[in-house]
């Protein structure tokens, strides 16, 4: 699954970095464009990078909680859907908080595929949206992860890339769904 593929090279990084094939050419393209400096860095420099580009930069949070709604109760109640999705698809829950964007890639991966379109418009696609505006302009190579996440969320969604607003109502398709 190209979700869990991304997800992974999300995640701190402690050893070699595998780097997915993807169909979509633009998404392969910007995979190269990632990979051609990540990949010449020792995994020390790769921590470093990765600290500095996501741990220290709140702008760049990969929590897509934080990102959609701040410190606001929306979080809270984003944070808990997460934590009901990932129990949902048997997936373990990490060191991470349930909204950092590897586990909603996770998710994201075992929806159906209109439950996985509409998840990825309303939040994943806004969420990664504010984390690029972080990034843009600043040369650091995970501004090309990002934009192929972002390429792979629009070519689900059929929407054009572009800032948007969260739905406020978390995942309708999914009332009424057994979590």
């Amino acid at each position: 699954m190209l979700y869990d593929d991304l997800a992974a090279l999300l995640d701190y990084p402690l050893g070699p970095l595998k780097i997915p094939l993807a169909e979509n050419p633009e998404t392969a393209r910007l995979l190269g464009e990632f990979a051609k400096p990540v990949l010449a860095l020792h995994v020390e420099e790769r921590e470093e990078l990765y600290t500095r580009t996501f741990d220290i930069n709140p702008l760049c949070s990969l929590e897509a909680g934080w990102q959609l709604y701040g410190e606001n109760y929306e979080r809270g109640r984003f944070l808990v859907t997460m934590r009901q999705q990932l129990r949902r698809f048997e997936l373990a829950e990490s060191a991470e908080l349930p909204d950092h964007l590897t586990q909603v890639l996770m998710v994201l991966a075992r929806m159906t595929p209109t439950e996985a379109a509409q998840f990825a418009a309303q939040l994943v696609l806004p969420a990664v949206e504010k984390m690029l505006a972080g990034l843009q302009g600043k040369g650091n190579p995970y501004e090309f992860l990002l934009q192929a996440i972002r390429t792979e969320l629009c070519h689900q969604t059929g929407l054009p890339p572009g800032e948007r607003k969260p739905e406020m109502n978390l995942f309708p398709i999914l009332e009424g769904v057994e979590q």
